[in-house]
C-alpha cells in the first residue's frame, strides 16, 4: 500500500494543540489575601515600633521592675481598688530596686512607674491578639495568601518568643542586689524586637507587588548593591544592641563630653571589673566607648554604601539610599547631643525612635537593590 506523501510544512507529532499558558497564573487567586495580609502585616509592624517606643521610655523612667510577676492572662487587670494597689506595691517593696534606690517611695510614685511597665505589658498582649485574630480571620476565609502560612506562622511564634524573652529579662532585675534589668538581656529583647520588625517590614514589601513582579523585578536587581546594604543592615543591628547596653546601664549619662570621653580619647580605666568579659557590659565608659566608635564605623560604611546606590540607574531605588544617609547622619548628630545633655528622657528616646526610622529606611533601601521598581526608559 503506497504511503501518503507529506506536504513540506505539515506538522507532525501529537495533533493537540499545546495550552497556551494562561497570564497572571502564579498570582491566580491571591491578589485579596495579598491585600488584606499586608495592611494585618502593617498594622503589627506600626504596633511594634510603638512598643520599641513605650519601652524605651519605660527603662529611661526606670518602670521596668514595678511589676514583680509574670501574669499573661490575669496581669491583663490592672489594681482595682485601695486593697488590690496595697498588695502590688507590696511586693515591689520587696524587690531590690526598692530596697538598695527606692526606699520611702510613695503608692502616688509607685503607681507612676506601674503605668509605664502595665501600658508596655498592655501593648505586647495587644500585639499578641492582633496577630491571632488576623491570621484566623484570613485562614477561615480562606484569604492566606498561597505559599505564605509558614511565614505568617512565624511572625506569631517571634511575637509568642518575644513575650518569654520579655520576663526572662525582667527576671533578672528581681533578684540578688539587681537595681536594673541585666544589659545583655534588656539588649537581647530589643534586639528581638527590631528582628520581629525587620521580618514584617519584608514581608510588607513583597506582598505589596505580585509574585510575577518580584520575579521580574529581581533580573534587573543589583546583587553587590544588595549585599553592600545587607552588610549595613548587620552594622546597624549591632549598633541596636549596643544602645540598649548603653541605656541598660545609663552609660549614655556617663561622659558628657565630645569628641573625648572625658580628658581623653579612651575611657578611664576601661578594664577594671573582674572577669574581663563584664566590662564590655557592666563598665559604663566601655560600653558608651564602643558605641560611638560604632557609630563611626557606620557612617563610613553608610557612605560607601550610598555612593555605590548613587550609580544606580533606578531613580527610587537611589532616593532609598539617600535617606538612608541622611538618617545616619542626623542620627549621629542626635546622638552626640545625646551625650553631651547627659542623655534626658526626651532626646534618648527622640534617639531611638530616629534608629527605628533608620531601621527601616534600611530594609526598604535594601529590598529596592534586589527588587527594583519599575520605570520608564526616561526614568
Amino acid at each position: 500500500m503506497a504511503t501518503k506523501p507529506r506536504n513540506l510544512f505539515e506538522e507532525v507529532g501529537d495533533a493537540r494543540k499545546a495550552v497556551a499558558a494562561t497570564p497572571g497564573g502564579i498570582d491566580r487567586g491571591t491578589g485579596a489575601g495579598r491585600h488584606w495580609a499586608r495592611i494585618w502585616l502593617i498594622v503589627l509592624a506600626v504596633m511594634v515600633a510603638a512598643i520599641v517606643v513605650v519601652g524605651g521610655l519605660t527603662r529611661l523612667t526606670d518602670s521596668g521592675l514595678s511589676i514583680t510577676e509574670w501574669a499573661p492572662l490575669s496581669g491583663a487587670m490592672p489594681p482595682m481598688g485601695d486593697a488590690a494597689w496595697s498588695a502590688e506595691f507590696a511586693a515591689y517593696q520587696q524587690s531590690p530596686e526598692y530596697l538598695l534606690q527606692n526606699q520611702g517611695m510613695s503608692l502616688d510614685e509607685f503607681k507612676y512607674i506601674f503605668w509605664w511597665e502595665w501600658s508596655h505589658r498592655q501593648l505586647g498582649r495587644l500585639i499578641g491578639l492582633v496577630w491571632a485574630a488576623g491570621f484566623a480571620a484570613l485562614a477561615l476565609s480562606r484569604g492566606l495568601p498561597r505559599g505564605w502560612t509558614a511565614r505568617l506562622l512565624l511572625v506569631g511564634a517571634l511575637i509568642g518568643l518575644q513575650g518569654a524573652v520579655g520576663w526572662w529579662m525582667v527576671s533578672s532585675g528581681l533578684q540578688g542586689s539587681m537595681m536594673d534589668v541585666a544589659s545583655y538581656r534588656l539588649a537581647t529583647h530589643l534586639g528581638l524586637a527590631f528582628a520581629i520588625l525587620a521580618v514584617m517590614i519584608w514581608f510588607i514589601f513583597k506582598l505589596g507587588r505580585r509574585e510575577a513582579d518580584l520575579l521580574q523585578a529581581r533580573r534587573s536587581g543589583d546583587a553587590r548593591l544588595f549585599g553592600a546594604a545587607t552588610g549595613l543592615m548587620h552594622l546597624t543591628f549591632v549598633q541596636v544592641l549596643l544602645g540598649a547596653l548603653v541605656a541598660g546601664i545609663d552609660a549614655g549619662r556617663a561622659f558628657p563630653t565630645w569628641p573625648l570621653m572625658g580628658d581623653g580619647f579612651l575611657p578611664p580605666d576601661p578594664f577594671t571589673l573582674t572577669p574581663v568579659w563584664r566590662n564590655f557590659f557592666e563598665d559604663a565608659g566601655l560600653v558608651q566607648f564602643i558605641h560611638r566608635m560604632t557609630a563611626y564605623l557606620l557612617i563610613v560604611l553608610a557612605i560607601v554604601v550610598w555612593r555605590r546606590g548613587r550609580r544606580q540607574a533606578n531613580a527610587a531605588t537611589r532616593r532609598s539610599f539617600d535617606l538612608v544617609m541622611l538618617l545616619v547622619l542626623g542620627q549621629a548628630t542626635l546622638g552626640i547631643y545625646t551625650a553631651l545633655m547627659a542623655a534626658p528622657l526626651h532626646i534618648a528616646i527622640l534617639h531611638q525612635i530616629v534608629a527605628v526610622a533608620l531601621w527601616v529606611a534600611v530594609l526598604r533601601a535594601r529590598f529596592l537593590a534586589r527588587y527594583p521598581l519599575p520605570q520608564s526608559i526616561r526614568g
